[in-house]
Formats: structure tokens, C-alpha cells, sequence
């Protein structure tokens, strides 16, 4: 199978999990939905990656983890394992609260264009 039919299949899969997590929001099952909205999302984001034709490992349990600014403020001053991620490997989607400016002297971040 090519990359870029792999990518497809994983669009279509994406998809499926999104109508799957609207049908479960539709129903109050919350949890349910939350989780096959985050699965649709990194289904997504690796079928994107296959499109540009970059080449990436994605390890066992590969995910997207949305964090604000208390969490990310509190991980730190832990040294919670996730910053190490972050620091080592952490590609940044989106920087809505603009973390990456407020803690440049403590992650270096990689943005997706």
C-alpha cells in the first residue's frame, strides 16, 4: 500500500471516529466522545503527515494532548515526565495562550505550518 493510500485510509478512519464521537456527545456520553474525538484527531494529523510525504516514527502511544497554561506552569515546576516529551519532541499545533513565548528559556517549540 502507498503513503498515500495509507493516508487515506486513515482519513476515512478519522472520520469514521469523528461521526462516531458526535453520536456519542449526541447521546451524553461524554467520556466516549472525548476519547474518539482525540483518536479522530491523531488519525487525522498522522494521515496529514503521510500527504506531505514526511517520513515519521510515530511511537506506541503517539497522542495529542491539549494542555493550558496552569497545567503546562505546574508540569514544569514537577518536572513532570510529559515536559520531557515536550522539550525532547513536542511538535506544537496551535499556541493559543503563547506558552511557547512565556517558557522559551525552558522548551524550544517546533511548530506545524
Amino acid at each position: 500500500m502507498s503513503s498515500f493510500q495509507n493516508a487515506v485510509l486513515l482519513c476515512k478512519r478519522s472520520l469514521n471516529y469523528l461521526k462516531a464521537s458526535k453520536e456519542s456527545f449526541k447521546e451524553g456520553l461524554y467520556d466516549v466522545s472525548s476519547t474518539n474525538c482525540q483518536i479522530s484527531a491523531e488519525l487525522l494529523i498522522k494521515s496529514t503527515y503521510l500527504l506531505l510525504g514526511l517520513r515519521l516514527d510515530f511511537p506506541p502511544g503517539f497522542e495529542v494532548i491539549p494542555i493550558n497554561e496552569g497545567e503546562f506552569d505546574k508540569a514544569i515546576r514537577k518536572n513532570n515526565p510529559v515536559i520531557w516529551d515536550v522539550k525532547s519532541k513536542g511538535i506544537v499545533l496551535r499556541d493559543d495562550l503563547e506558552i511557547c513565548k512565556k517558557y522559551t528559556n525552558v522548551i524550544r517549540c517546533t511548530f506545524v505550518e
